[in-house]
């Protein structure tokens, strides 16, 4: 039997060493598997006696309750908040005594072969990830509740409205010592068909098919998603100019109305120009579709934010550079819409960012004076009062815990931080990136929630798209992804698909599938 020389020896000890480094993280690695998919397990058989103890009590109801709808495209829903409903038809309004019906508004279905493409005016512009999980669930609890307790919609009568599934996810804040990593396979990227730099971007409610995009130009692009194959585009339907009136301003934020049938975008309050429009695409074509409003509640600067609450009563709210919040209520069967100062002394500096939350009529603004205030429509007074140590630009609520919001900030490698609304100056985490390119923090730089609350995404000065998993008990981002050749403005979950969409200063619109 040959002996082995000590060199032979050190160099076998030193491949054996590598192996079992190499052997144990595979180990690890699938044990962390392992455990994830056992609560996936958990969480799908739970999910699974839900829907049996639901149609349980829907047999039980008898032929009480009328059955819904069912086509091709599966359970149609009318004015559903992120559905995959048919072509859309808003309610009717009696004016003067007489009922007149708007004309319909037509959006491609989950078939596009069988769906006819919403109209804007036009111009010469020629295997489902985490989250997919729990968008099933909300599904299948919407349509529940829409065969539970609906009534055919008559004349005149508002919409279902959606009650929403209340999660505690607040105790899984900082839970995990390792993040829910999201895989990125594909990305494609398409020409925004803008002339300047994006601003805004924005899913349609409605139809899980749409989003638009606005930029500098002035214009606001209607984007339909083909989502076929590996790699996944979005398809320029229609262009509609919505420069304001005198100063031809662009819009500086948008919102989809809830009903989806139209949208809304705020611009500035200086030298008497328009504040808000309204890009109605219910009208036909040969008629004017973009309005503005003859109300200008704000009284100086730039109007920052404006937000659709998530009530049964349609409103939205406006936050502006003179201080203000205003929200704006839609005057019974008329066209038009109602202001009314919520506040205008509770910040001392530019409101950036305002948001309602979902358990309470409470409107949250966030400002460049550093304060976070919650005002409670109920009592007319301030509920929630906090202030920071830096500037506050934007505030989003969590999707599934009502209690849960984030607040973007200007502090470096801190700039996102969770809070409890129930807590009053307390601050349960915060995240932050370090950026090559600069240090300044950009309000233009926005954050979007994952459809199950757990993640967050946030645009950079740098071409990067940063992932937080709120589960992670770091500051870093769970991963971060090179999206684009320069800064990201914007990267938003879809609702039911896998995909991220994100828009860029160079001019691109991103389109990436993730499991």
């Amino acid at each position: 039997m040959t002996s082995i020389s000590g060199d032979d020896r050190q160099e076998q000890e030193q491949a054996l060493i590598a192996l079992i480094d190499h052997r144990s993280k595979e180990v690890h690695h699938l044990r962390t598997r392992f455990n994830y998919y056992k609560s996936q397990l958990e969480e799908a058989e739970k999910r699974l006696g839900e829907t049996e103890r639901k149609l349980e009590h829907l047999r039980s109801r008898g032929n009480a309750v009328p059955s819904t709808k069912v086509s091709e495209n599966g359970v149609k829903v009318k004015e559903e908040r992120r559905s995959c409903s048919p072509p859309i038809k808003t309610s009717q309004h009696s004016r003067n005594g007489k009922n007149e019906q708007k004309p319909q508004l037509v959006i491609p279905a989950v078939n596009p072969k069988l769906s006819v493409p919403m109209k804007m005016e036009e111009t010469d512009n020629k295997s489902m990830p985490t989250y997919g999980k729990n968008i099933v669930k909300e599904k299948v609890n919407r349509i529940s509740r829409e065969q539970e307790g609906s009534e055919t919609q008559s004349r005149g009568t508002k919409r279902k409205f959606e009650l929403r599934e209340h999660k505690d996810l607040i105790q899984m804040v900082c839970s995990s010592s390792s993040p829910r990593i999201i895989n990125c396979h594909t990305s494609n990227h398409i020409p925004s068909q803008h002339k300047r730099k994006l601003r805004s971007l924005a899913l349609c409610p409605t139809n899980d098919q749409l989003f638009v995009t606005s930029a500098l130009d002035g214009f606001v692009n209607l984007w339909q998603i083909n989502a076929k194959g590996d790699r996944s585009s979005a398809s320029l339907l229609s262009t509609a100019e919505c420069a304001s009136t005198k100063q031809r301003r662009w819009p500086e934020d948008i919102a989809w109305h809830p009903h989806g049938g139209s949208l809304f975008a705020v611009y500035s309050a200086d030298g008497g120009d328009s504040q808000i429009s309204v890009l109605n695409l219910n009208k036909p074509k040969e008629k004017k579709r973009v309005t503005f409003f003859e109300d200008k509640p704000h009284v100086k600067g730039i109007v920052n934010s404006i937000m659709f609450m998530p009530w049964e009563d349609v409103c939205f709210i406006t936050g502006g550079s003179d201080h203000a919040v205003v929200q704006w209520t839609e005057k019974n069967g008329e066209d038009s819409w109602k202001p009314k100062v919520l506040h205008r002394s509770m910040h001392s500096s530019a409101v950036m960012g305002v948001a309602g939350m979902q358990q309470k009529q409470m409107v949250v603004s966030v400002g460049a004076d550093k304060r976070i205030i919650g005002f409670d429509l109920q009592t007319g007074r301030a509920d929630y009062k906090h202030q920071i140590e830096s500037k506050c630009m934007s505030v989003l609520p969590n999707p599934c815990d009502f209690n849960l919001f984030m607040v973007q900030t200007s502090t470096p490698e801190r700039q996102l931080r969770l809070f409890d609304i129930r807590l009053r100056r307390t601050e349960i985490h915060e995240f932050g990136w370090k950026q090559e390119s600069s240090e300044s923090q950009s309000a233009l730089i926005n954050q979007a929630w994952s459809p199950d609350g757990y993640h967050l995404t946030s645009g950079s000065a740098d071409p990067m798209i940063h992932i937080f998993d709120i589960r992670f008990n770091s500051n870093k981002p769970s991963q971060s992804i090179k999206a684009h050749q320069k800064r990201v403005f914007k990267a938003a979950w879809h609702h039911s698909l896998p995909l991220l969409i994100s828009i860029s200063s160079d001019l691109n619109i991103g389109i990436h599938k993730v499991v």
